[in-house]
């Protein structure tokens, strides 16, 4: 048999075992699992105007752009020199657009969620901003971890600030601001004299 002979044999081989793979009930499954929450995740993408401006620009699928877009981000943040800028830029951008959008509303319940992101995401800041060394050394992935965090508490339909606001800072608030308990009134001399008399009264 000659060098090619073996080369297209092994070639065959290969694509048999990779079709029994792709064809197999696991795999089919896994596929439709994936197609769907791409397709979620298109519905999804079809609300923002300018998402769909970029499909038709560039005639590839928002979730694929989306999804592609993220991969990268990720990558990048895998290096800690672009990490901080990474998590920063992704902390900033929407939130400051969602922000906007809120002031320009009447409800009060996107004003909980933006004033509730803002004050973690500025302790996050803080937090780098004064013990980032300790930070990174204790955890390794730490803009990874923040990025996640700040993702759930952005995302519209997590509201991970909302939850955060109600869960743990609107009770801690609540718990200092109310109201002392009242002050005994100490005895004067002559309410101890009218105790006294009524009690060698008996």
């Amino acid at each position: 048999m000659s060098y090619q002979a073996n080369v297209q044999a092994g070639q065959a081989k290969t694509k048999s075992a990779a079709d029994q793979i792709l064809n197999h009930p696991v795999a089919k499954q896994i596929q439709d699992r994936a197609n769907y929450y791409v397709s979620q995740l298109d519905k999804e993408l079809g609300k923002y105007p300018y998402m769909n401006q970029i499909e038709q620009k560039t005639s590839v699928p928002k979730a694929w752009v989306f999804l592609g877009t993220f991969v990268l981000l990720l990558i990048g943040m895998l290096f800690n020199a672009l990490a901080a800028p990474i998590s920063n830029f992704i902390g900033w951008l929407l939130p400051a657009y969602l922000s906007f959008r809120a002031l320009e509303t009447k409800e009060a319940d996107d004003d909980i969620q933006w004033l509730t992101y803002w004050i973690v995401f500025g302790f996050f800041n803080f937090l780098e901003s004064v013990a980032l060394s300790a930070v990174l050394y204790y955890l390794p992935f730490y803009y990874v971890f923040k990025t996640a965090f700040v993702i759930w508490l952005q995302l519209p339909a997590t509201k991970g600030a909302r939850v955060l606001y109600l869960t743990v800072a609107r009770p801690l608030l609540d718990g200092s601001r109310r109201a002392p308990p009242p002050a005994t009134t100490t005895a004067t001399s002559d309410d101890l004299r009218a105790k006294v008399a009524s009690a060698n009264a008996l």
